[in-house]
């Protein structure tokens, strides 16, 4: 398949961003658990979550990588979508965390800045899932 520089560092971008969250996610939860512990209490729970949803971002970012060596995976379709429903999700939670802690009053452009890498991660992952479905 021939790909032009820009989907390649489009796609090895998004890689990288998911496996290194994936990572933090993963290494007691990261950025995930400080916002579900926020939104959702201290508890067992909320460490899970958080782990999970680094699990699930450290594949798909694989999953992203290996496809650029052609390296085809039967559920990276599947996959890529499951990660867009649950970073959709977490834009929300985290919404509502900046919310209920002011954020949006105390630091707009941060907040700002944020809702648009995560809104940039969004929009990657749709339009992977639209170009790898089978």
């Amino acid at each position: 398949m021939n790909r032009s520089l820009g989907t390649v560092l489009w796609q090895l971008s998004v890689g990288l961003y998911l496996i290194a969250n994936g990572v933090l996610g993963i290494d007691k939860g990261g950025d995930f658990a400080i916002i579900y512990r926020t939104v959702f209490g201290r508890g067992e729970a909320t460490t899970f979550l958080a782990i999970i949803t680094g699990i699930i971002a450290l594949i798909a970012g694989i999953a992203l990588i290996l496809e650029l060596f052609q390296l085809r995976l039967s559920f990276l379709y599947l996959f890529i979508f499951i990660v867009f429903i649950v970073w959709a999700i977490y834009i929300v939670v985290e919404c509502i965390y900046w919310f209920n802690s002011g954020a949006f009053t105390k630091d707009l452009w941060h907040v700002l800045q944020m809702l648009a890498v995560h809104l940039m991660v969004l929009g990657s992952l749709l339009t992977a899932s639209r170009k790898l479905n089978p």
